[in-house]
């Protein structure tokens, strides 16, 4: 199941410094629209249905949690910004930079502001060429033809000249250095969500916990006391089982996973929650399953403020954890930075992100990914 949607963009400029306007398009893209994951070639072509200077254009692939009309309003913005200036005519001219969105997830959208695919794509060799570089397998879902078909079959005879490749802005991060990373966090800290864009936009591997099923959870929230036993220790048999099972299936030297857990993370609930003779135990059967387990590469740990988190578990509506107290996160929270001040062994970044929307601002989760790339 995707997280974020992804779209392809053609950027396309004949006025100016036109391959400074291109990359200048991509950086506001990146910066404050979506994040750019794949970039085309730089193609030269002749402006067609005008008489004008010749074209630069690319295709960059996003991702976005955007819906493709949010998208739009965001890519008029990066028009502005590069100086376009739109006329009322409708008439083809010149421009600083020109943006279009050609294809959003496999959706067709046609509506008087949107349509998608873009309805003459298919005739333009300008955006068949550059787009067949970063989706070569792209098929439009309405001609259900692959971009190659697209290509042979288009009837735009111009000319498309291969000029330089433009690196892609997100190649200046490299998480998957560390091969295999966990993302931990207090409940409503946003690791799921951090974990599923990282492993998305770094094509790597998501292990994503599984909860939703365990029987004892409501249970807990009522009674804290006479299921918090029972709970610990189905978690810490589950977390064993997936994560034996999950990265079993990867090389942890070659494939990069991210996964929105830590086995130990078992540990913090259960001696918050569990009484002193209840711990003891417990904490036996952990520490020999925990042997059998690999380290991540990197533990990346996310701090948000206790009125930030019940702010999140608020709005997320999960009924069950409407009554968690502020004392119990409170709670979790020095649970978590307790045990990392006393950890060895384990590569260790604690953000804090309580002034951070990483997943709606595209400005913090950059920031993120730079806090890592330090490490």
């Amino acid at each position: 199941m995707k997280f974020q949607n992804s779209a392809i963009l053609s950027l396309g400029s004949n006025m100016g410094n036109r391959l400074q306007n291109i990359q200048q398009g991509i950086d506001y893209i990146h910066n404050n629209v979506a994040t750019v994951v794949k970039v085309s070639g730089v193609y030269e072509t002749p402006a067609l249905g005008f008489e004008g200077d010749a074209f630069y254009n690319c295709a960059i692939t996003v991702h976005t949690l955007r819906d493709a009309y949010e998208l739009l309003i965001g890519l008029l913005a990066a028009e502005q910004q590069g100086g376009r200036e739109r006329g009322t005519s409708g008439e083809y001219v010149s421009r600083t930079i020109d943006v279009d969105i050609i294809a959003f997830n496999d959706e067709v959208i046609d509506s008087p502001h949107l349509n998608i695919p873009h309805p003459r794509m298919q005739g333009r060799n300008f955006v068949l060429c550059p787009l067949r570089d970063v989706a070569p397998h792209w098929v439009h879902p309405v001609l259900k033809k692959d971009v190659n078909k697209l290509i042979a079959a288009s009837p735009d005879n111009s000319d498309c000249q291969w000029v330089m490749k433009l690196p892609a802005p997100i190649a200046v991060f490299n998480p998957e250095k560390f091969n295999y990373i966990a993302i931990e966090g207090n409940i409503g800290a946003g690791k799921t969500s951090l974990a599923s864009k990282i492993s998305e936009d770094f094509n790597g591997k998501l292990v994503p916990e599984r909860f939703a099923d365990n029987p004892f959870l409501p249970l807990f929230y009522t009674d804290q006391a006479r299921y918090a036993f029972s709970l610990e220790m189905s978690f810490l048999a589950d977390r064993y089982q997936q994560i034996t099972d999950d990265l079993s299936q990867f090389n942890l030297f070659s494939d990069f996973v991210v996964a929105d857990y830590h086995v130990f993370k078992s540990l913090i609930f259960a001696k918050v929650t569990l009484s002193e003779d209840e711990y003891r135990l417990y904490r036996r059967l952990f520490e020999i399953m925990y042997k059998e387990l690999p380290r991540p590469g990197l533990y990346i740990y996310l701090y948000q403020s206790t009125p930030r988190l019940l702010e999140h578990i608020k709005k997320r509506g999960r009924s069950y954890e409407q009554d968690i107290t502020a004392e119990y996160l409170e709670s979790i929270n020095r649970g978590y930075l307790d045990y990392i001040k006393s950890v060895t062994g384990l590569n260790v970044l604690v953000l804090d992100v309580t002034d951070r929307d990483f997943v709606n601002k595209q400005e913090d989760y950059l920031w993120l990914l730079g806090e890592i790339n330090k490490v």
